[in-house]
């Protein structure tokens, strides 16, 4: 839970500080050159010219350098923990344990030029780099610490979590969260068997009920993950809970002992030095997910610039075809049960959620869902823009807020949620998206059970490859109309 997310950072700015140290060299390059001209000190050897080529030149004359100062640098920004507890740690000691490890990598680079004879080796440039290079970490380290506080009061990298026990663990493990504010957890609530220890607060955290109300808390509450810290004697009895968790989508930890699940992946972790076990649903690696975030922008950025001359059209025919607002909002639910606005360009005539209840005998999907293929609160624009997809092209705002993403189950409503059965849940385990393989596999023709069975198929076999085999697929379900009414 937090520790993986320390793994991720750290070969995140493991690989940011790699460019650095890179760009270093070549930025070193140039301001020798001109401390060189300042102080009269003459041509610097293997550095014909001052431009690109002379650098380049210097490049492959010097790249022992270069490829000992990365080696050196990223050994010593971990011999001296400065990627240790990075968003916990005071700034002023990254700050101290990057000066260490600029005079250490400077030793160690003059300790290779020394060795290896290369006399004709700038001891000033050297100098310049180990400098330029320390100076440029600290530079990237405080951008990013300010990003991630960003994100944090943002809520991007907030996680809420229902901790099962009230114990003296338990009650560490509170204290233990309370006192990292920068690791983004927020406690919802506690869980205690004991009737008369629901309402109370423990440690300022409200018990919000037994073990058997787990399954109506997920339901009233937005819980990413269940952590379990009980004693030993509830072994017997928090297995059905940890079931429900399974069969609601939410992942569990648990400090004890582990469960024959049908469905969770089991890992272990460790929060803080306590040992955990981790029950988890839908299992990709932190960097996968990231890499799906930033798909995801990339993607929604560009289709917004693509699309704007076609939005502006579309904007223009649905003020020319039918009274109202262009875009139409509607409260869905995202990862968890989070709600959010979904955007769209309106397709029915005002006040069409008024005439549902008119039409509701004739609607062709089973379960919660509402759809008819001849819906007449569609007017004529409207349903060229259904047919075509073109009425989700809004959402991709939704995805650079991140509330959705390109690729996942569709955001289904409030109410239908509230109608789902317990195993259906579980697709709220995952962003909702665009498209999905629902989507591209015939939408309104598949009935709503097993429109559901393929959400859940798509969550157990994520992949990054799945994501591009989807988004491939819509493409031509998009330009042929496939299964769109």
């Amino acid at each position: 839970m937090v520790r993986e997310k320390e793994i991720f950072i750290k070969n995140i700015l493991q690989f940011i500080d790699v460019i650095v140290i890179g760009s270093s060299f070549f930025i070193s390059f140039f301001l020798m050159w001109h401390v060189r001209d300042f102080f009269e000190l003459g041509e610097m050897a293997f550095a014909p010219s001052f431009d690109l080529s002379g650098a380049f030149f210097f490049f492959r004359n010097n790249i022992i350098i270069f490829a000992s100062a990365i080696i050196f640098w990223m050994i010593f920004l971990s011999v001296f923990k400065v990627y240790q507890d990075f968003q916990t740690t005071r700034f002023m000691k990254i700050a101290f344990g990057i000066f260490q490890a600029a005079l250490a990598s400077a030793l160690a680079i003059g300790s290779v030029v020394f060795l290896t004879k290369m006399t004709l080796t700038s001891r000033l440039f050297i100098f310049l780099f180990s400098i330029n290079s320390g100076i440029l970490l600290l530079i990237e380290k405080r951008v990013v610490l300010s990003f991630l506080v960003f994100l944090r009061k943002s809520g991007h990298y907030q996680r809420n979590i229902l901790i099962v026990g009230t114990g003296k663990r338990a009650q560490n493990f509170i204290l233990v969260i309370k006192n990292h504010k920068d690791w983004g957890l927020n406690i919802i609530g506690l869980i205690d068997d004991e009737p008369a220890k629901v309402g109370n607060r423990i440690m300022g955290v409200k018990v919000l009920g037994r073990l058997q109300d787990i399954p109506k808390i997920l339901h009233e509450y937005v819980i990413d993950r269940v952590v379990f810290v009980v004693p030993r004697n509830w072994l017997s009895k928090i297995e059905e809970a940890i079931l429900a968790c399974e069969s609601e989508g939410v992942g569990t930890y648990l400090s004890v002992d582990l469960f024959n699940t049908k469905i969770s992946n089991v890992k272990q972790t460790d929060f803080a030095g306590i040992p955990l076990l981790e029950f988890i649903t839908f299992s990709a690696h932190e960097w996968q997910m990231f890499f799906k975030r930033t798909l995801d922008i990339f993607i929604s950025l560009l289709s917004i610039l693509l699309s704007l001359p076609i939005m502006l059209v579309i904007v223009v025919g649905i003020k020319l075809s039918s009274k109202g607002p262009v875009i139409f909002k509607q409260e869905r639910c995202g990862l968890n049960g989070r709600r959010f606005l979904v955007y769209k360009f309106r397709t029915m005539i005002v006040g069409a959620e008024m005439h549902k209840k008119e039409l509701k005998r004739h609607n062709e999907m089973q379960g919660p869902v509402f759809k008819i293929k001849h819906d007449p609160r569609i007017y004529p624009f409207g349903h060229f823009l259904r047919k075509t997809s073109l009425d989700e092209l809004p959402q991709l705002f939704n995805v650079l807020k991140g509330d959705m993403s390109i690729v996942g189950p569709r955001p289904p409503l409030p109410v239908e949620v509230d109608m789902y059965e317990v195993w259906q849940r579980r697709r709220l385990s995952l962003k909702p998206g665009i498209t999905c393989i629902w989507q591209v596999s015939g939408r309104n023709m598949i009935d709503f059970d097993r429109w559901m069975e393929m959400d859940l198929e798509y969550i157990d076999n994520w992949s990054l490859l799945l994501d591009f085999r989807i988004m491939l697929k819509t493409f031509f379900v998009v330009l042929f109309g496939y299964g769109a009414y």
